[in-house]
């Protein structure tokens, strides 16, 4: 007899998630594993923040939220959607959730019917594709290739647009790829989908800050779309507050109200220290954090240069996030080490088991040709990883 819903049933597990717990198995075993798998920052929370922190419990802070965000958080993000990104959201425009998973959750819940088409280009974040299921709506999968540098072109945009288009999902800087949509591109898509003003954008922009190419661009900077879009952000990334879980929504009036209403029914407002310090992590100068950027743009150049020497390896070089998703489409129908390759799933648990390496394969990211490995570690972790991986290899 089955319990459970169609619901639960119909869903994945993070794949993200099942490597990583099983890179923990392996380490209680005493085996070395160094993992590549998890997006978290691995540098200490910024000391003013932490300071920020403990005056508030010390200051007694400690009841529940407003359920949207304390008015003094929102007014904060609404300044700095004006500062960095030149975006007009009042506070009422601005809803606090806990974490930006739950923002685009949030807005899914608000937006999609059963039936009901998001268009999701691939790679996307596993995370995407399992909440559009639960919302009842169908994925789209729009695909991309590293030849392309993980880009979806206005035609492809077009093309995957019909009378069911309920929203369009997508990150920049993205997560798995690093890729980064300049500002010329946002446009281009936004002007396709400025045609069909019943789609809704949603625009997940965490990793705005770790970009190393240039000044980050907001889709909802462009008029004919401002109406459309709800832009996602948070501090995880950028202040290495991962669990600390805040993130945030800015979006038309209509769409925080809804989802205001579902979040009051589901968690209520976000934690009361994490939403004091991060008034202060997000009223400083971005410039705080460059030290961070500056740490993952080397490490991001050391693994690079590192990729590139393993055959078989086809790799990009991404402009943001602290991501690779080289192709090793190169070993499909190998075996390796007795490990029959089939997709890029196999890849990683080959490596997992043979290289102690820990990484994720692509097809939960919704390309079976890549894998994705974090460079969210030190640079004598990243070294000996990719070492073993080419010994592996070899």
């Amino acid at each position: 007899m089955n319990l459970l819903s169609d619901r639960i049933n119909r869903l994945s597990y993070s794949q993200t998630f099942v490597m990583s717990n099983k890179a923990r198995e392996l380490k209680a075993q005493g085996v070395n594993v160094i993992s590549l798998t998890l997006g978290e920052p691995d540098f200490e929370i910024p000391e003013f923040v932490r300071e920020s922190a403990i005056k508030s419990i010390k200051d007694g802070v400690k009841s529940y939220t407003p359920v949207p965000g304390y008015l003094e958080l929102r007014k904060a993000i609404a300044n700095k959607f004006k500062r960095d990104n030149n975006l007009d959201y009042k506070p009422e425009q601005i809803i606090v959730s806990n974490g930006g998973k739950q923002s685009i959750i949030n807005v899914l819940l608000s937006v999609v019917n059963d039936g009901d088409e998001v268009i999701v280009p691939s790679p996307y974040w596993v995370s995407y594709y399992e909440m559009v299921k639960l919302a009842g709506g169908e994925n789209i999968v729009v695909e991309t290739t590293i030849d392309t540098d993980f880009k979806i072109t206005p035609q492809q945009l077009e093309k995957a647009i019909s009378p069911k288009t309920k929203a369009f999902l997508f990150s920049s800087p993205c997560n798995p790829s690093g890729t980064v949509y300049t500002k010329e591109e946002l446009h281009a898509l936004a002007k396709v989908l400025a045609k069909h003003p019943n789609i809704i954008i949603i625009s997940d922009e965490i990793y705005e800050y770790i970009n190393y190419e240039g000044k980050h661009e907001s889709i909802a900077q462009f008029p004919e779309v401002f109406e459309q879009t709800a832009t996602i952000n948070g501090v995880s990334k950028s202040y290495s507050l991962t669990g600390w879980r805040i993130g945030y929504m800015g979006a038309p009036k209509w769409l925080t109200d809804a989802c205001d209403k579902i979040q009051g029914q589901m968690t209520s407002g976000a934690n009361c220290i994490a939403q004091m310090a991060s008034i202060t992590a997000i009223e400083a100068d971005p410039s705080v954090i460059d030290y961070m950027i500056e740490g993952f743009k080397n490490r991001r150049d050391l693994v690079f240069k590192l990729l590139q020497e393993i055959p078989g390896f086809k790799v990009n070089k991404p402009a943001g996030a602290f991501y690779f998703f080289p192709d090793i489409s190169a070993y499909f129908g190998k075996t390796i080490h007795g490990h029959k390759i089939n997709n890029s799933d196999d890849f990683a648990l080959m490596l997992l088991e043979e290289a102690h390496v820990a990484t994720v394969g692509g097809v939960s990211f919704g390309n079976a040709d890549c894998i994705r490995l974090s460079y969210a570690a030190s640079e004598e972790e990243l070294t000996e990883a990719l070492k073993r991986i080419k010994e592996t290899l070899s």
